[in-house]
């Protein structure tokens, strides 16, 4: 299994508190609270809910997902859920994310990002609130993935607007089926990276949360250099993707070993 190279991720680690009282939108940095590190490692005894797939809302409660892949771009997300609440960016305990979730088709497909319980990883994420309807259609596009409840005590929200952590928590867990190594066949493709880096930057930037898409990368495992540019116009790709250029800078940055090994696919 590929991780990122540790050295590229020496941050001193900041203790979360919830109440933190962080000055947003106006021009002020954020000290993201926390490790950036593809497996870091939080506090002892967090226990992993068990495994109690795409279990019936409780709808006397307030429902939301955290989102950590395509589920972070609001365009992504509103494809499925267009009534569903705004984004709040959190980390989350508990769970490793990483290119692992393999696509349906039988033939040529693309790896997807996919999680894992592991209680010594965590990762940066989105929450949104979603009523039951939506959350069947999720339920759907999300069928290679398990809906699973979150503790309210996994989460630590990064923005002073975001609301109480009260209701139900669910997260989208890689079924054991659904699982698979990227290779040439089933590479990682550049307009996934693109919904899911954008999504970062967008947190990032409403927020003002200086680092949080660094960290989508450094909280990702399983990088690999079977990875094709598959964007419209590449060349040209602002015309597409209007933050390629934000997202090229920071893969080349962060993931130099992966970054110059993309390769365009045949016939561009």
């Amino acid at each position: 299994m590929t991780h990122l190279p540790s050295y590229r991720w020496r941050y001193m680690k900041s203790n979360i508190h919830k109440n933190t009282s962080l000055r947003l939108r106006h021009g002020a940095s954020l000290v993201l609270a926390i490790t950036l590190a593809a497996c870091a490692t939080p506090d002892k005894g967090v226990n992993v809910p068990a495994a109690i797939c795409n279990a019936a809302p409780d709808t006397s409660q307030t429902q939301y997902i955290i989102g950590y892949g395509s589920l972070m771009q609001e365009e992504s997300r509103k494809r499925t859920a267009p009534k569903a609440g705004p984004s709040y960016p959190v980390v989350v305990q508990g769970y490793r994310r990483g290119w692992f979730a393999k696509g349906g088709s039988v033939g040529f497909d693309t790896t997807f990002l996919g999680l894992v319980a592991d209680a010594n990883s965590q990762l940066n994420a989105v929450m949104y609130q979603i009523d039951a309807a939506e959350m069947a259609l999720t339920d759907k596009r999300e069928a290679s993935y398990c809906r699973q409840s979150v503790p309210a005590e996994h989460l630590t929200a990064l923005a002073a607007e975001a609301p109480a952590l009260k209701g139900q928590l669910w997260i989208y867990v890689s079924k054991p089926e659904g699982m698979a190594t990227v290779s040439a066949r089933h590479p990682i493709v550049q307009s996934y990276v693109d919904i899911f880096v954008s999504g970062c930057l967008e947190q990032e930037q409403r927020f003002g949360l200086k680092g949080f898409a660094q960290q989508c990368l450094a909280t990702t495992s399983d990088w690999s250099r079977h990875w094709v540019n598959d964007r419209i116009y590449p060349r040209r790709p602002f015309i597409y993707q209007p933050k390629a250029r934000q997202i090229d800078a920071l893969l080349a940055e962060h993931l130099p070993e992966y970054f110059a090994h993309i390769r365009l696919e045949a016939g561009q």
